[in-house]
Formats: structure tokens, sequence, C-alpha cells
């Protein structure tokens, strides 16, 4: 499990090891925090590696052959990708790189973790998988954008030239506890601003659309994407097909949090997506599954870590 310390790592390895798998995980704690790991480090089945993916994997020799390699390393949000572009991209593409490699190696299955900016500033709405996106390739988002679409293009090779099982998932805007405060997305700065009580800040004019999926619904069709059999070459869209503007999103937040709406708006950043909406039929039809979490009740649980994380803060629900 590559990115074991991050966001969604860190909520994968905890499932994995819940499932009575043994798991490997493997950060380099650039974006990832040992904190995420704490439910499960002491765990008997589980084993952690500090390093860095973009480089060989040397340590791959120290673990048996494994059966399923999650190369979900990257920095996720545009704060950190835009600290570390050329970092970003050697984990995604060399990370992917090496991924193939072991996978070929040991006769694993490969799941690799994309992400719906794979359809850029999108043209078609909402985005299913056959959509082939509408990306700058030489924008301030490339280095993330560009480099999740290398992943995929050499996974994707990888699976017609030497037979690999590989898996692509590509990931929409998901939330929840162990998000990094100071990351920059939405929903964290909506609810530590709430917390403050100070005004939401919104980019643009707040009518730019995102869907909003639920870690727990998230974690889940990943699993169920990584364990089903006869998926290999599965492109698939895991996201919740709820559309919020950001101006919905931010009454949504004041209401839950209970405070009084306050907003101010700043400059959109380059090549923000206007829309963003996946299409999950083909997450429906092969592996059974849709979120469960109404965004309310995800709201409330992502507010209360962030109460925990942020003691000094008073309000309450």
């Amino acid at each position: 499990m590559t990115g074991a310390a991050g966001f969604l790592g860190s909520h994968l390895v905890d499932r994995l090891l819940s499932d009575g798998e043994r798991v490997v995980g493997i950060d380099n704690l650039v974006t990832g925090s040992r904190a995420n790991l704490e439910a499960s480090a002491n765990h008997p089945n589980f084993t952690f590696v500090e390093a860095d993916v973009s480089l060989p994997w040397t340590w791959a020799g120290d673990f048996d052959g494994p059966a399923l390699i999650m190369h979900f390393a990257s920095p996720a949000s545009p704060v950190d990708y835009g600290r570390d572009p050329l970092g970003t991209m050697a984990v995604n593409a060399l990370g992917a790189m090496h991924g193939v490699e072991l996978a070929r190696a040991a006769g694993a299955r490969l799941v690799f973790a994309s992400t719906s900016e794979a359809y850029g500033d999108p043209l078609e709405h909402p985005q299913p998988e056959t959509y082939w996106g509408n990306v700058n390739p030489i924008g301030v988002r490339a280095c993330y954008d560009e480099s999740k679409r290398y992943g995929e293009a050499y996974v994707t090779s990888a699976i017609r030239q030497v037979g690999i099982d590989g898996r692509i998932i590509r990931i929409f805007n998901t939330y929840g506890p162990r998000m990094q405060p100071d990351d920059g997305r939405v929903i964290p700065n909506f609810c530590l601003a709430a917390l403050r009580g100070e005004p939401l800040t919104v980019y643009g004019s707040g009518a730019q659309t995102r869907s909003f999926c639920y870690v727990s619904d998230l974690i889940e069709g990943i699993v169920r994407l990584a364990k089903a059999d006869s998926l290999a070459e599965t492109v698939i869209n895991i996201g919740n097909p709820g559309e919020f503007t950001i101006n919905e999103l931010a009454q949504i937040l004041s209401e839950v949090a209970g405070v009084p709406l306050r907003t101010v708006n700043c400059e959109l950043p380059p090549d923000d997506p206007t829309r963003r909406r996946p299409v999950i039929r083909r997450a429906h039809d092969l592996l059974g599954w849709e979120p469960k979490v109404q965004l309310r009740e995800g709201l409330m649980a992502t507010l209360d870590y962030f109460r925990s994380v942020q003691p000094q803060t008073s309000l309450t629900h």
C-alpha cells in the first residue's frame, strides 16, 4: 500500500487489516502523517516502511511477493502538488512504473489510484469513463493531472504488453477524517473557518460545482474493485454523483456547524474545473456499489474530526 500514511491510504490500511489481510505500508511522509496510522501501527499484520516510491523499490525484497499492490502515493491537493510539482510527477510516473514491475515479477494485481482531474475542465458533463478529458498540459495543475494520466497510460500499456492484472480507479472529490487541515481543499477550508468563526473563502463566483464522496463510501468502492475477480483492465469512477455548487456547500456547512453564513470571495485559481460529477453506472453494474452517506451526515463527522484536532474551538452542532 503506497501512500499508506495519507488520507485515503490510512483508511485503506485500516480496512484491509480489518478484513484479515497482511499489509505493508509505504510512505515518505511528505504529505502523509504517522498519526493517521495510529490505529494500525501496532497491528501484528501491519509493517510500515518509510520510503520514496519514485525511487527503486529495493525494500520490496524484504517481503514475500504481494498478491495486491495499491499505488496511492501522491500529493492530492493543489497546495501540496503546487509546492512540489516535479516530485508529484515522479511519484505518479515512476511509482507506477515500479509498481508495474513488481506486479509483473510477483504475479500480483495492481490498482492504480487515478483522479477525476484526468478529465480536466470537462466539456462533457457528467463524466463517464469513456470521456478522454480536457486538460491543460502546461498549466499549473498539469504536474498532477498529466502524471495521473501518464500513470493510467503506463498501467494500461503494461496490461496489453506483459499481461498484468491492472485496474484504474478515478477518484472524485472525497472528504472526511484525516484530511490535512492546511491542504487547501474546500471542505477542510470551510470546516476550519466555521470552527474559528471566520468567513468561508469562496474562490471565483462559487457557481462551480463538485461532487463530494464521504471517505467510507470511497473505501468500500476501492476495496470491491481491488478484490473482485475478472475485472482486469477495468477503469472505473468512484464518487458521489450528487452535485453541489461551492455556494451551496458553504450554506450547508454553515447550517451543520451552527454558524451564520459569511463568505469572502477570492480570485479563482488557474484551470480550476467549472463542473465535476461522475457517472457511476459502471461501479454499480460491476461492483454493486453506490454511495450511502449523505453530504450533511458526512460534513458533521468531518467537523467533529476537525474539532478534535483544533481543541481551541468551542462551537457545537
